[in-house]
């Protein structure tokens, strides 16, 4: 059973049993299934370089991560990140989706990927996606970006988006540096 491979019931988080697929990706729930492709990715000195997070320590602490964070917000808010699925092998390569940050009081468009992947378009491909699951299905009216200043690629994927830099915030995550945070309206279906 799906819930069981989870570790969470997804009748608490109906959105999550949303599964999208784009021309090179599934994009879905987490499980605890993908605590070793979370952990490579977090534990990797170039993915997260920007983000502010330690490297992950192991698959349990992966594991912990998915079980603490992830299906909290996908039991508490109702939706979260989704595992992207590189659809030619089946591996997860990355996370992408929206992420309600209670400090901002408002809901963040994110992703992060394996380096391999970078540079393809794959993060512009899932923001796509992410994009209109937030404005179709959730109906939400705006999104944010969270963006290190010098993410460059971040930054221009966000720009290609359609958000527009709005201003520098304080991000618990990225400590002694304010970082950029872009705004979208989804208004009007774009």
């Amino acid at each position: 059973m799906a819930g069981d491979r989870l570790g969470l019931d997804l009748n608490e988080a109906p959105y999550m049993k949303t599964v999208i697929e784009t021309e090179r990706l599934l994009m879905r729930a987490f499980t605890l299934d993908d605590a070793p492709a979370l952990y490579a990715m977090s534990s990797h000195p170039e993915v997260i370089r920007y983000v502010g997070n330690v490297p992950m320590a192991s698959v349990e602490a992966a594991r912990e991560v998915i079980q603490n964070t992830l299906f909290k917000d996908y039991a508490e808010v109702g939706y979260g990140r989704f595992a992207c699925v590189w659809k030619a092998t089946g591996a997860v390569i990355g996370f992408s989706g929206v992420k309600y940050i209670a400090d901002l009081k408002d809901t963040e468009l994110g992703y992060r990927f394996m380096p391999e992947y970078w540079g393809n378009g794959v993060a512009t491909e899932s923001a796509i996606a992410s994009i209109a699951f937030a404005r179709d299905t959730l109906g939400l009216q705006r999104l944010i970006g969270l963006v290190h200043p010098d993410n460059q690629g971040s930054a221009k994927v966000m720009l290609k988006m359609g958000f527009e830099f709005e201003r520098k915030v304080e991000f618990a995550l990225i400590k002694d540096m304010a970082v950029d945070l872009y705004a979208r309206s989804l208004a009007g279906g774009e």
